[in-house]
Formats: C-alpha cells, structure tokens, sequence
C-alpha cells in the first residue's frame, strides 16, 4: 500500500479491494463447505436471495441470480428435494408460484452466516480498535456509494 502522506489513487484501492474481495470468496467458500450439507455456490446464491425477497416467483428469481427460469426451475427443485425451499400457490395468479425459504432453509443459511461471521471475527481480532473502525467507516461509505448506483 502506499505508505506516502498522498491518498492512495482509485486504481490502486480498486486492485486491494479486489484481493479482498477474493479472499472473501475463498473464506466463505470454506464454510460453505463445512457445512454437515452443503450446498453448490448457486444454491446458496437462491437461498441468499429468496431470504432478501421473500415470495419471489421462478422469473424474478431468475433475474435475481441473473439466469434463465429452466436453469433456475431445476436449482429449486434441487432445494426443494433437500428441504430448503417451499413452492407455494401465488394468491394473486393461479398461473405462478411463490418461492420462499423453508424452516430447515433459514436455519441453514443461519447457521451459513455464523460460520461466516467467525471465520471473519478470528482475523478482524488480529487487527488494532483503530483499524477496525476505520475499516468499519470504510465500509459503510462503500456501502452507501454503492448503493447509490
């Protein structure tokens, strides 16, 4: 990193971000895998996305995960098989089907997220108050620009 009093330029915090982003990846994935049933990469993505939009029908959950309805049919029908995902009747059409998360699917991604959370804790425990606060208003600020695209 550039330890001169100049900021660092956009370029060099996007190539820092990206290794991060990266060892997040490998971090997640290994808990992911230690999970006593765990799921493919794109299976969790379903699961993640149903728990933020609850009763999503087979088309938006497509375009959620940005795939095709017959690719996103069979991702459901292998949840539903293990018990993670309920396809309900939509109140509203006859025609479409409601996605949501099953007990069992919440109390996995739970249980995802908390192994998550430690592996995260144990190396944020390695770092001074004073990085974790600035690293925790880095992120917020991040948080907030981009979610003003």
């Amino acid at each position: 990193m550039n330890r001169s009093s100049e900021p660092p330029g956009t370029e060099t915090v996007a190539a820092a971000v990206t290794e991060t982003a990266e060892l997040l990846e490998i971090m997640f994935e290994r808990a992911r895998e230690a999970s006593p049933r765990p799921l493919s990469t794109s299976q969790v993505r379903a699961v993640v996305a149903l728990d933020h939009h609850d009763g999503l029908n087979l088309r938006a959950l497509a375009d959620v995960l940005g795939s095709t309805p017959p690719l996103v049919s069979r991702l459901c029908d292998r949840l539903e098989a293990v018990g993670f995902l309920e396809r309900l009747p939509n109140s509203a059409s006859r025609r479409e089907i409601t996605l949501r998360l099953s007990d069992r699917g919440r109390a996995y991604l739970r249980d995802l997220r908390a192994r998550r959370r430690e592996s995260l804790q144990a190396v944020l425990a390695k770092l001074t108050p004073e990085t974790r606060a600035a690293l925790a208003t880095g992120l917020r600020e991040f948080r907030e620009a981009a979610a003003g695209d």
